[in-house]
């Protein structure tokens, strides 16, 4: 007895257990309907009815003896497991911990029975003992399907019933146990009473994306992006073939936790480092590293190519090839990301687009073009040289190095250009060469600089408020990434070298930091040596040539470098620390808040917020722009 009750805490830990161990032996049963029912968080009581295969009147003693219902014939099946329960042992688990009653009905059968049982089921087979019957078989009357009630969840060992939460808490965890399953089975219906109440009721036969929505709450839809992925390149050696399909939230709703991030594989919901990592490189520089996306990720697999067996309670999985399972979540997540308008609202989430029937604004610019004759007139506005003039791809392209070289060495601006203001008529596609030139409506019709540090345009939703740094920064650290993707920096020699004292414990990390120099264009090394009474000295030579131009002080910048190399503990050889530090040449080039723009400058900013990727937020993830939309404009004028 005490041997069962070890091996039952490895399985049942909680209510939440018995929920999910009973439901998914529902599912493998063929049920269309779920019904679970709850008395005090599932602490008094468990009942799960079904309307599946049922149970033979003859297998029923078999039921609640450890693995004698494992769906495991050889040990072969061990590699293709595509059950959700296989290893026979959750209702003898429970068996051993609590009072345990199964009515059930065999689809072939003209009646039904129930088996009763409570605490030890080491040998059912033995009917009697010391202390009476183990369990009673009475014939019972009910429709085709399996009801099962679990009545004083560890009675039989009570000091694990004093580890339990609150029954608010284990109903909560027994709500999200279920709707874990009712996700990754669309086509069941599932329902949840507690305490006489119905707190859960999900029709059968539902669409992956209805149901998911019902799941994660149908509020969240304006905020969740679809995203989709069918690879089935290398299908060998067991398949590498992979089918995902998922709903990923906004950075707008993103979480203190990943608790809201519901992974399943193969209709089972699992915790997956390698997944939830590809999810965090998806969103990276989209939102605060410290934050965690919402998401629910569909994954099928072949059985071959995954092995759930790993884990006793079947909460983890390991995937034969993981890298390509990261790959290719990792893609399909930042794909979806880059077609979607990630500007946040400032009242609220956007509403849903309406129907291509319906009148009024077209929901984004990136979904229409203008009709013949019915774009907007070309810009008056002259084109000026610098920066902002520099010709990037059209949308959907990575920056070229032939861009990069131009737009990292400015010309500097021409001092006679009339100060800022509003301008008219579009964003400067007449500063753009022909084969830079797109047709398609300009994504902000007018643009006006306030308190020098944000810009206030119109879209065809709304009002775009935009920070001018923030979206400068995003501009360059896709710039720069590009050309460091194409070999290092171009270097400035500088006729005097600028020197910096550094404390001795810095030379070292500056030694580490030599490749990591060498890629950004920085030439540096010490020229005094340490000594008593000595500082030592690090002379700067050579300098990134847009930095030189943007007039970012040397000295200062390597100084910032080696603080926040020695900060993160930035290791050259990682491609972290290549980031961390292009986050930081970013900061340092971009226009500053204060920074007075000229209207070229003003509309060519804006043009690129339409070309780079991730132009939503800066590289440290906060937004670049948030959005007024009509409808928020209304509710603050109480027009709504």
């Amino acid at each position: 007895m005490v041997a069962s009750q070890i091996a039952a805490g490895e399985v049942i830990e909680r209510p939440a257990s018995v929920v999910k161990e009973l439901v998914e032996n529902a599912l493998d049963a063929g049920a269309t309907r779920v019904r679970v029912e709850l008395e005090q968080g599932g602490t008094e009581l468990i009942r799960v009815t079904d309307d599946g295969s049922g149970i033979p009147e003859t297998e029923l003693p078999l039921a609640v003896t450890a693995h004698a219902t494992s769906k495991i014939e050889t040990t072969a099946d061990l590699d293709r497991i595509a059950t959700m329960g296989f290893r026979g042992e959750a209702l003898a688990s429970i068996a051993s911990v609590a009072r345990v009653e199964i009515r059930s009905r065999a689809r072939a059968a003209a009646a039904g029975a129930e088996l009763a049982i409570a605490g030890d089921v080491a040998d059912l087979r033995a009917r009697a003992d010391e202390s009476g019957p183990r369990y009673t078989i009475a014939p019972a009357s009910g429709p085709v399907g399996t009801r099962i009630t679990v009545r004083n969840l560890f009675f039989a060992t009570p000091a694990r019933r004093k580890f339990l939460k609150t029954p608010q808490t284990e109903r909560g965890r027994c709500l999200d146990a279920l709707r874990d399953l009712a996700l990754a089975h669309p086509a069941i219906g599932f329902a949840l009473v507690s305490e006489g109440r119905q707190t859960l009721d999900l029709p059968p036969d539902q669409t992956l994306r209805a149901r998911a929505l019902a799941v994660l709450g149908p509020e969240l839809e304006p905020q969740l992006i679809e995203v989709h992925a069918d690879e089935h390149a290398g299908d060998h050696e067991g398949g590498r073939g992979l089918t995902l399909w998922g709903l990923v939230g906004t950075p707008a709703i993103a979480r203190a936790t990943a608790s809201h991030q519901r992974l399943f594989v193969n209709g089972r919901a699992v915790r997956d480092r390698a997944i939830q990592h590809a999810l965090k490189e998806a969103f990276r520089g989209l939102m605060d590293p410290s934050r965690h996306p919402t998401a629910a990720l569909v994954i099928e697999m072949t059985p071959e190519a995954v092995d759930v067996n790993v884990h006793p309670a079947k909460a983890e999985v390991r995937f034969r090839d993981s890298g390509f399972v990261h790959s290719v979540v990792r893609a399909a997540v930042k794909r979806a990301l880059l077609d979607a308008d990630l500007t946040p609202t400032a009242l609220g989430p956007l509403p849903p687009p309406e129907s291509p029937s319906a009148p009024g604004p077209a929901a984004s610019a990136r979904d229409w073009s203008p009709l013949p004759g019915t774009g907007r007139a070309p810009s008056s506005l002259g084109s000026a040289p610098g920066f902002f003039d520099r010709p990037v791809p059209a949308p959907g392209r990575r920056l070229d190095f032939a861009s990069l070289q131009s737009a990292l060495q400015p010309d500097p601006l021409p001092n006679d250009v009339p100060p800022s203001g509003t301008v008219h008529g579009g964003s400067a596609h007449d500063a753009l060469g022909p084969e830079e030139r797109v047709l398609r409506p300009d994504p902000l019709a007018g643009v006006l600089q306030v308190h020098d540090a944000y810009l206030l345009a119109e879209d065809d939703q709304g009002v775009v408020i935009i920070d001018q740094h923030a979206l400068h920064e995003r501009v360059m650290f896709e710039m720069i990434s590009a050309r460091l993707a194409s070999g290092n920096l171009e270097t400035q020699r500088l006729l005097v070298p600028e020197t910096l004292d550094v404390a001795e414990s810095q030379l070292e990390r500056l030694s580490q930091l030599a490749p990591l120099l060498e890629r950004i264009g920085v030439e540096a090394e010490p020229i005094a040596p340490a000594g008593p009474g000595r500082t030592p000295v690090v002379a700067i030579h050579a300098f990134p040539s847009f930095l030189f131009e943007k007039r970012v002080d040397p000295a200062g910048f390597l100084r910032d470098l080696i603080d926040l190399a020695e900060a993160r503990g930035l290791v050259p050889s990682q491609e972290e620390a290549l980031r961390e530090v292009v986050d930081m040449m970013s900061c340092k080039a971009a226009v500053k808040a204060g920074d007075r723009l000229t209207p070229p400058e003003l509309a060519r900013l804006l043009e690129l917020r339409e070309e780079v990727e991730r132009s939503s937020s800066c590289p440290h993830g906060r937004p670049t722009s948030i959005r007024l939309t009509l409808t928020d404009l209304e509710k603050l004028f109480h027009r709504r």
